[in-house]
């Protein structure tokens, strides 16, 4: 389906060109961070129930993850612009049978969405927290929103995907490993156990600088998994061969 573009986007394609997305360097363009939580979220029973986006954005984590679920697919964004434009990109992608985008604060959503209801949550949530002293905001009130944590903390996210979550139902998530400990910890306050990570670094030698993690509602506290670790480039910059195929849809990490 053709759509219609505004100023300053552009469509991107992935997964051997299969994918299109409207992305926008003025307002947001998804990361390598997402893909690597598409490529990374396992649903469970090959994903026949409702898998649900917290803070889906330009809508990139349901398009990278309609291939891979039978069941449909939800993104809630707070954002009216990125909503819309999240809208398109499943219209352009003839999946509106598939993906819902709904344009709504996540605190709000149980009055369209069923508590319990969802097989799988994912997130890739604003990273850093609004009063860290090492972080500059972004003067761009898109970007703000989309990396601080001004309208949706660690809790409010863990806290509504429990209450999204079928009894032992899986939460993933995407995240910076400095911030490990207040993850787990929000985790767990949220009765959300933490059972896989895997750490990602930019280059061999390098310290990580992205968290995966995959948590289950109500689980226990034992059995967690770290993960074989994952390098997403080259010493010259370019990236590694397993990074491009996640790129092209060629790979699932256990």
């Amino acid at each position: 389906m053709d759509v219609q573009l505004k100023p300053g986007e552009r469509i991107d394609m992935l997964y051997s060109d299969q994918v299109h997305i409207i992305q926008s360097k003025d307002v947001f363009s998804f990361s390598l961070d997402a893909v690597l939580l598409a490529n990374f979220a396992n649903p469970r029973k090959s994903g026949r129930g409702l898998t649900v986006d917290l803070g889906t954005g330009n809508g990139a984590i349901p398009l990278f993850m309609a291939h891979k679920v039978q069941g449909k697919l939800l993104g809630v964004e707070i954002q009216p612009q990125l909503a819309e434009m999240a809208q398109r990109s499943v219209e352009m992608n003839a999946l509106t049978d598939k993906i819902e985008i709904l344009n709504a604060d996540m605190r709000d959503i149980f009055e369209t969405v069923r508590p319990g209801s969802a097989d799988t949550v994912v997130s890739n949530p604003p990273y850093f927290s609004v009063d860290s002293e090492k972080t500059v905001m972004k003067e761009d009130e898109h970007y703000a929103i989309a990396r601080h944590e001004i309208k949706a903390d660690l809790a409010l996210v863990t806290k509504t995907a429990n209450k999204l979550l079928k009894n032992k139902a899986h939460f993933f998530m995407v995240h910076r490993p400095d911030r490990l400990f207040e993850i787990i910890d929000a985790l767990r306050a949220a009765h959300l156990s933490p059972k896989k990570l895997q750490f990602v670094y930019p280059k061999p030698g390098s310290e990580a600088n992205i968290i995966l993690i995959d948590a289950i509602k109500d689980g226990d506290g034992t059995g967690a998994r770290i993960l074989p670790p994952i390098i997403t480039h080259n010493p010259d910059g370019s990236y590694r061969q397993e990074i491009l195929d996640i790129y092209e849809g060629n790979q699932q990490h256990d």
